[in-house]
């Protein structure tokens, strides 16, 4: 399938909708018991075992309207199928909550095998979307690595710690936002190695 352009803003809720329902659905009924199969499910585990198809719906939307799947996508749809599988056999919910370690951890040590070979995975990544000076980008990744380590040791210590409605908020909204910001005042830095598109004649 060839490449296909979208909207920006139909891009954003396919890529975000999935994790905002699943908060919706959590808030609503977290304090709610399930009886299914005979056995007694939590709200936040039947939340997370409903994440699972609208994902992958989500997916599958992208897929067919952009051509393409990005690999980092196609990483995370298979982390909640499987952790939310586990999640669901064991009625234990730390599978769920361990799947946000995991995914950091991974990206930490993927950039971080790149940066011992002396490679930038996050340029081969961006490249097309963010033009940037090969300094750049080993600056980036390094950096990047690091804040991914960071956020999978603070998951550890929150999930394990903190209450289950807390570990919600703050993987929907605040360990998102936190990257977002961390990776818009780094490309503020770093721009002096941005490359200027040519101008049009």
């Amino acid at each position: 399938m060839t490449k296909k352009t979208i909207n920006p803003v139909l891009k954003q809720v396919l890529e975000l909708g999935p994790t905002l329902v699943f908060f919706v659905i959590y808030m609503w009924i977290k304090d709610e018991k399930y009886q299914i199969g005979g056995t007694e499910y939590s709200g936040f585990i039947v939340a997370a075992i409903v994440l699972v198809p609208i994902l992958l719906a989500s997916i599958a939307a992208l897929w067919w309207l952009t051509g393409q799947l990005s690999r980092m996508q196609i990483f995370v749809g298979v982390m909640v199928m499987f952790f939310g599988g586990m999640t669901a056999w064991f009625n234990d919910e730390s599978f769920f909550k361990m799947k946000t370690t995991i995914v950091y951890g991974t990206f930490a040590t993927i950039l971080g095998v790149g940066l011992v070979q002396g490679k930038s995975y996050l340029q081969w990544v961006m490249a097309e979307a963010l033009p940037m000076m090969p300094e750049g980008w080993m600056i980036l990744t390094r950096r990047l690595a690091l804040m991914f380590g960071a956020l999978a040791v603070a998951n550890e210590a929150i999930w394990r710690t903190q209450t289950t409605e807390l570990w919600v908020k703050l993987e929907t909204f605040g360990m998102p936002v936190a990257l977002f910001i961390f990776l818009m005042v780094q490309i503020s830095m770093l721009n002096r190695y941005l490359i200027e598109p040519p101008e049009e004649k």
